[in-house]
């Protein structure tokens, strides 16, 4: 846990999401099927940064070279395994420019502003890197409590 009481909303070394719905429903972006929505315009440029990087990742399926969405919802979903690979790439490109503009628009809090790191209305993460990787760490017991339970509903998901 970081040693500070208070983080600035500005701070590019956290990230800040609020629990809550996205307004689409999506099937491959994983950022739209968490329940974690940007609060901070930090935040949604380290989301995008994060959505290019498994984007611009490819990989070759069947006799299509495809990005990193579509090769992890393979793997993972078997509604989506049933589906023709072409059909899945273009579910993947709407959801993709879907939570583009989800992200552009939302409500966020005001950079000039600070957050006490224990409080439990945020959900806090202290980004650190870890090589070329981004590493998101929960901040607080609220935060790190909320993501423990998240990753067992996707396990849970899975079995």
């Amino acid at each position: 846990m970081a040693d500070e009481k208070i983080i600035n909303l500005d701070d590019i070394n956290y990230a800040v999401y609020r629990i809550g719905e996205w307004k689409n429903h999506y099937e491959i972006n994983q950022i739209g099927l968490s329940n974690e929505v940007p609060a901070t315009k930090n935040t949604v440029m380290h989301v995008k940064f994060s959505m290019d990087e498994i984007r611009n990742s490819k990989f070759d399926i069947s006799d299509k070279t495809v990005n990193g969405f579509v090769a992890i919802a393979l793997q993972l979903n078997s509604k989506l395994q049933e589906m023709d690979l072409d059909e899945v790439i273009e579910l993947e490109e709407k959801e993709y420019k879907n939570i583009l503009e989800e992200l552009d628009n939302l409500d966020l809090l005001n950079d000039e502003d600070s957050l006490p790191l224990d409080g439990e209305d945020y959900l806090i993460f202290k980004l650190e890197k870890d090589c070329h990787v981004t590493i998101s760490i929960p901040a607080n017991d609220f935060t790190k409590n909320h993501f423990e339970n998240e990753v067992k509903k996707i396990e849970d998901a899975l079995d």
